[in-house]
């Protein structure tokens, strides 16, 4: 099974349509935590929210996880030790105010277990690949220190351009 979640804050429309159009290609289950999305999914099992409860039981099932670049699906990915497709959010198209999530993406992606897919075309190679590692929980306090100062610099950056 293939967890799908857009957070909590934000719908995310495209990610939704390009899993379900990945979907189609893929054996096993689906489930997306959709939030307020304006889509209707032929082949995925769509829930609006769901507690943190449901969320941590799912993701203990699920092979991998799908999601936007928010910091609570990479700990639940982390903890549960699996792999996480990132597949982030992008100004440009309305769906955030700031293009934060490519530089958190960028710095994630050195972490062992997590992936970024930017399109569709690079989801489905993901989903579909059958040597995705799982996330681990332990990430070294140096990888973790480049990480918050490389977000910390980026937000600065942006704050200033504003």
């Amino acid at each position: 099974m293939i967890l799908v979640t857009v957070g909590m804050q934000l719908p995310f429309d495209r990610l939704i349509r390009s899993v379900d159009n990945v979907a189609s290609s893929l054996e096993e289950p689906v489930v997306a935590q959709t939030g307020r999305s304006g889509v209707a999914p032929r082949h995925l099992r769509t829930v609006d929210f769901l507690s943190p409860e449901q969320m941590r039981s799912l993701a203990g099932k699920a092979r991998a996880i799908v999601s936007h670049a928010g910091i609570g699906s990479v700990l639940m990915a982390q903890n549960a030790g699996k792999p996480l497709v990132l597949f982030p959010r992008d100004s440009a198209l309305g769906e955030h105010r700031t293009d934060h999530q490519f530089a958190t993406c960028r710095e994630l992606a050195k972490l062992p277990g997590l992936y970024v897919a930017k399109d569709e075309a690079e989801l489905k190679e993901l989903l579909l690949s059958d040597t995705l590692e799982p996330a681990k929980a332990s990430v070294d306090s140096v990888r973790l220190q480049q990480l918050v100062s490389g977000l910390r610099a980026y937000f600065a950056e942006c704050a200033a351009r504003t």
